[in-house]
């Protein structure tokens, strides 16, 4: 007979109970809780109709009393300078805390769990030779976390927004509701939310800067709920707001602790709910993987004798569902830390960015919830793109961009990518058809992977470059049938590969110098890109001009040849990328040291660039916007650069990151380069693309719809698949591409296919 003991009796420690009962009936189950069953500090829960779905497989029972208790709705309403804008279908339901605890604790004694309120919880090694199994339902703050922290290595990081948990009899059921309001002292925000007939939540949010201009800190709760009521007032409707934290002095304002643990569990002990992983109210999470954890870790060590392989099995089971949701919830939370960035943009567009705010809700799930709100928001899109009253209906990928006297005819780009197929530094058939092909696709954009202004400025032998008169012919050849064949603009992308320089080609050894005949390289100071690599000799200011003269020159060729576009390449460690990260710029003269000094020279090139480039045609410039390495260029200072080169006369900045340093380390996922480019783009003002693990039109319209970049690049996708943006633009049922002449009969199938498609998922 299993004897088990858990330290709390919130929803996590009060489910587990119920969760083993139902397994092990002959379980001795005790429940320690200091604080009276009917105490509570929050207000309400907020759970999914999956998250319900759950529950009933687990215990019919008790997710049908839950059900009954619910307050539902569909709808999410935003509330921003004096407009409500609402979309519906979202599919929520909430119940006030302490009803969800009285239904647990009503569970639980039916079942013969041993509920002992009032008593205060001993450190968790006080139970481990009495009791089987110790579950540490603790919460946040856990005692048991902290007593054995050399085992289970948590990672807390407390979050930036202070915020206080209020509720109010003023009604907020018709939808879940956000609240945004403009001060005299900063901006201001509230999530609310209804949980039962009378009584909604009230979470009151704001910046650490707006916080301290109230004064909040030093105020009685009493006196920062009145300034709340004050600056929702116009919201509340004459009700009064409401702290049920009598326990804590102060104005009861605290800030979000993100848990992680390496490990749950130590010897018998097991960390749940909280304890274990906290995710940000913002998505209302908390409980459901409180919830759902307990029932796989009673399912675990019922299913399993040998403890220690049942706390394994468990982990296994719930990490990856838990890091998921806590990566939705630091999606989320981070864009409410950074809403002052957006609070500008228009209604429709601030709405969609905060409805997909944690990436778990993308553009093509809001069509299914709401069609007619998306089709709306995607017809405001294309209006501010331009798009003429009469023309069709389009998503975002294929609304135009004008930049300068270019422009596009969508928002998609063919990424940069080495193909390493060049003849000293000459461009081959190879790349007409590639680069063909890849504008014939339907992109609006096709890039050249980086082109070198001279032989010792290439990456690898394969490389491509803008420095002979017979490499001019071949873009030109190239550029031109671009233009004859396809609607698509190519650009240039013009660089110097520096300390990276004189490495063997990409499907031989990455980086690696070539086996024989190397080619001195240079660099903003003598410092190897690794210590495989030869070193570099820093740059003198000879050698300044004569890379400057090269750069010109190059620019020169591509206008001859006829690019729409050229970018200078900043980015990833090459020459212009090494003066810019302090990993690499170790100079103690007018170009190191503070950030404008390593600037100055990188900016020298592409104003003598902008110089000779045609007034009409648009110029970018890729930059790494972090280096992901703690010495390194920030994402903040990538903000600075952005608007240093703008300022220059940039007229997009191609936002990527990292690969600047062997030593950086790089935090991948999908779309995981997109942040910066919002960053970028709203905090400096300036247009931006988007790169980084890109690949569906989902993704492309969503990060568009959103207002975090103005063109998004796609490069392996590209590689697979050249008519990338004319097959999903098919799959998601755009009809108004064209196509070559040649092509329509391939076409029109495919449309048919993805029509049928459509239609068979419809049904089903």
């Amino acid at each position: 007979m299993m004897r088990a003991v858990c330290l709390g009796g919130g929803p996590a420690g009060l489910y587990f109970a119920i969760s083993l009962k139902l397994r092990d009936p002959s379980a001795q189950v005790t429940v320690i809780e200091r604080n009276k069953p009917d105490d509570t500090f929050g207000w309400g829960v907020v759970l999914s109709d999956e998250t319900l779905g759950n529950l009933a497989a687990n215990d019919p029972v008790s997710a049908e009393t839950i059900r009954q208790h619910f307050a539902y709705w569909d709808d999410i309403a935003l509330l921003h300078k004096g407009q409500r804008v609402v979309s519906t279908g979202h599919g929520f339901c909430g119940i006030g805390r302490r009803a969800l605890l009285s239904l647990l604790q009503a569970r639980a004694r039916e079942l013969g769990v041993d509920l002992q309120f009032e008593t205060e919880v001993g450190s968790a090694s006080a139970y481990m030779d009495d009791y089987d199994l110790v579950v540490a339902c603790d919460g946040l703050n856990s005692k048991t976390r902290l007593e054995f922290q050399d085992t289970f290595k948590p990672d807390i990081d407390v979050r930036r927004c202070p915020f206080v948990w209020l509720g109010t009899h003023q009604k907020f059921d018709d939808a879940f509701t956000f609240i945004f309001e403009q001060t005299e002292h900063g901006w201001i925000w509230a999530h609310a939310y209804q949980f039962d007939a009378d009584t909604a939540t009230f979470i009151v949010e704001c910046s650490q800067a707006t916080y301290d201009a109230f004064g909040f800190e030093t105020m009685s709760k009493e006196d920062s709920i009145a300034t709340c009521e004050r600056i929702f007032a116009a919201h509340l409707g004459g009700h009064a707001l409401m702290s049920n934290a009598n326990h804590v002095r102060g104005s009861a304002w605290i800030k979000f602790p993100r848990v992680l643990c390496e490990t749950w569990h130590h010897k018998n002990v097991v960390l749940l709910g909280d304890a274990s992983a906290t995710a940000h109210f913002s998505i209302g999470s908390g409980t459901k993987l409180a919830l759902e954890s307990a029932a796989k870790l009673a399912e675990a060590v019922v299913n399993e004798p040998d403890l220690g392989k049942a706390f394994v099995d468990y982990e296994a089971a719930r990490r990856l569902e838990v890091l998921r949701l806590q990566s939705a919830a630091r999606n989320s939370l981070e864009w409410f830390e950074d809403v002052e960035r957006y609070l500008d943009m228009d209604p429709v567009q601030f709405n969609y960015s905060m409805l997909t705010r944690s990436q778990r809700i993308s553009h093509e799930n809001l069509r299914e919830r709401d069609p007619k709100w998306l089709a709306d928001a995607e017809n405001w899109f294309m209006a501010q793109a331009g798009a003429g009253a009469n023309d069709a209906p389009r998503a975002p990928m294929f609304a135009p961009l004008k930049l300068r006297d270019l422009t596009l005819n969508n928002r998609i780009v063919v990424s940069p990518m080495a193909q390493y197929k060049a003849v000293n530094g000459c461009p081959t058939d190879w790349h007409l058809i590639h680069y063909g092909e890849r504008a014939k696709g339907g992109a609006g954009l096709v890039y050249t992977e980086m082109t070198c202004v001279s032989a010792d400025g290439r990456i690898t032998p394969g490389c491509p470059g803008l420095y002979a008169p017979e490499h001019e012919a071949a873009w030109k050849r190239l550029v031109d049938f671009v233009h004859t064949e396809t609607d698509a603009a190519i650009c240039c992308q013009i660089g110097h590969a520096g300390r990276k320089g004189s490495t063997q080609v990409g499907w031989e050894t990455m980086d690696a110098p070539l086996p024989s005949g190397n080619w001195p390289l240079i660099s903003a100071s003598a410092v190897p890109w690794s210590d495989g690599n030869d070193t570099p000799r820093a740059m003198t200011r000879e050698d300044m001009d004569t890379v400057t003269a090269e750069f010109v020159r190059a620019t020169e060729m591509a206008e001859r040849a006829g690019f729409d576009m050229i970018e200078l390449h900043a980015a990833h460690g090459y020459l212009i990328s090494s003066f810019i990260s302090p990993l690499s710029n170790q100079r103690d003269d007018d170009y190191g040291g503070s950030l404008e000094n390593r600037l100055r020279y990188p900016l020298e090139v592409f104003t003598a660039m902008r110089a000779v480039w045609p007034t009409g045609k648009p110029m970018a410039v890729r930059i790494s916007s972090t280096d992901w390495h703690d010495m390194g260029v920030t994402p903040e200072q990538a903000v600075d650069i952005a608007r240093a080169f703008t300022q220059a006369g940039a007229d997009i900045i191609d936002v990527s990151a990292g690969q600047t340093s062997t030593e950086g380390r790089p935090v991948y996922g999908r779309m995981f380069q997109t942040p910066m480019s919002d960053r970028i783009r709203n905090d400096a003002g300036v247009k931006t693309m988007a790169v980084g693990n890109i690949f569906e039109a989902d993704h492309v319209n969503s990060i568009l719809m959103a207002g975090r970049a103005d063109l998004v690049c796609l490069a392996r996708p590209h590689l697979a698949d050249p008519y990338w943006t004319l097959r999903e633009g098919a799959r998601i049922g755009d009809r108004q591409a064209i196509w070559p002449k040649p092509y329509g009969p391939g076409r029109d199938q495919l449309w048919r296919l993805a029509d049928r498609a459509a239609e068979t998922e419809e049904r089903v």
